[in-house]
């Protein structure tokens, strides 16, 4: 498909220098394959630096150079189209179709340094010993770059391609579009992506591109599907100067919470165990001061009917017999029945006994998460599935 930045190029000049600007240029605003874009662009940016001073002496003239260049300019012209494509095209058709994308990345890297060793020039260059010249072929010739998916967009891709996807690969999905679109939220990042897949289908439908629009049309039912398990954003507060508590997209008083979720299955936790790398400060916290940490969370937990200098009384009380194992524990099962999160207290048990520190980072995060009042501090995209702007 023909892309505007590349018949913008194609319109305004032709030349292999002015393609290698464009793609140094464009590289910059990719949504996909960031990396490989950056990676290309730099070694365009080699490329350039040879061209501006080829385009300064009487070498561009000569007949095999000059033919040499228009092959180039083929090559270059083929680069800038495929940075145009991961710039304006659905990101999740280029992270399904993406180890495609890598093997293009790596074949157009690899014939622009083929049609850049001009016999005539490299002979030329060597004859008359211009050394400046000889270094710019050196450093294209020394470059070479390693095209691949990052871990983030294998994840998204297998999430994306399967046939059935749960809540983890939503989670992964909605991580992957807030990479690409940091200023929307999922549903309208999802929303982009849609349209940008119809507009795909259009044009491989008249190409009669058969296999790839049922691709795409792949790609639709799951933006449509994810958009679909949005729940509609609801305010209601049944009483007044009452604790307010907000998950997902509901605010409700500390009555409604257990019954809120009486008619839905066991959730997961949304806050990863080992997920404490991601909060150095909070971990830092809680491994200098682990009592402080538990004392504010079982006070979130019972709703201030445990006070926070009870909570940290009774864990010295429990430590005196060598079994504060077995009251932390007692906590983290309360917030697992009032989330309706699946577990048993020997799971429970089990993770405080062997890394409690974790344990009670997971259980503060999966409060600010969830929206508890007074464990808020995060910028939150709307529920049902939870990313933190990094």
């Amino acid at each position: 498909m023909a892309t505007s930045a590349a018949a913008a190029v194609t319109v305004s000049s032709s030349d292999a220098l002015a393609l290698a600007s464009a793609i140094v240029s464009l590289a910059r605003d990719a949504f996909t394959h960031r990396r490989n874009c950056q990676q290309l662009a730099e070694h365009a940016e080699l490329v350039r630096a040879l061209l501006e001073k080829v385009d300064g002496t009487d070498l561009a003239r000569v007949p095999e150079i000059e033919e040499g260049l228009r092959e180039l300019e083929e090559v270059l012209r083929e680069a800038l189209e495929l940075v145009e494509s991961c710039r304006g095209k659905s990101c999740m058709y280029m992270v399904a179709t993406g180890w495609n994308a890598v093997y293009e990345f790596r074949r157009v890297e690899t014939e622009i340094d083929r049609r850049v060793k001009i016999p005539t020039l490299t002979a030329l260059v060597h004859e008359f010993r211009m050394e400046h010249l000889k270094q710019a072929l050196r450093a294209i010739e020394d470059d070479h770059r390693d095209y691949t998916l990052d871990e983030l967009d294998i994840e998204a891709q297998k999430a994306i391609l399967k046939p059935d996807r749960t809540k983890r690969d939503a989670d992964v999905l909605e991580k992957f579009l807030y990479r690409a679109y940091p200023d929307l939220r999922f549903d309208e990042a999802l929303q982009e992506e849609r349209e940008k897949l119809h507009v795909e289908l259009q044009w491989l439908r008249s190409r009669n591109e058969t296999k790839q629009c049922r691709v795409i049309e792949h790609l639709i039912s799951v933006a449509e599907n994810a958009s679909n398990t949005l729940p509609s954003k609801r305010v209601t507060k049944l009483l007044v100067n009452q604790p307010a508590f907000v998950m997902s997209g509901y605010i409700n008083n500390v009555k409604s919470i257990t019954e809120s979720f009486q008619d839905q299955g066991q959730d997961d936790w949304q806050a990863d165990l080992f997920g404490c790398c991601m909060e150095p400060c909070l971990s830092f916290k809680t491994c200098l001061y682990p009592c402080g940490m538990f004392a504010r969370i079982a006070n979130a937990v019972s709703r201030g009917e445990i006070s926070r200098e009870l909570a940290v009384n009774n864990v010295f009380a429990f430590s005196l017999i060598g079994s504060c194992c077995c009251y932390t524990c007692c906590v983290r099962r309360r917030l697992r029945k009032l989330f309706n999160i699946q577990g048993s207290l020997c799971d429970d048990f089990l993770t405080h006994l062997t890394c409690c520190c974790c344990a009670m980072v997971q259980e503060w995060r999966e409060l600010e998460l969830r929206g508890v009042e007074g464990c808020q501090g995060r910028k939150m995209i709307p529920p049902p599935y939870q990313f933190m702007k990094p």
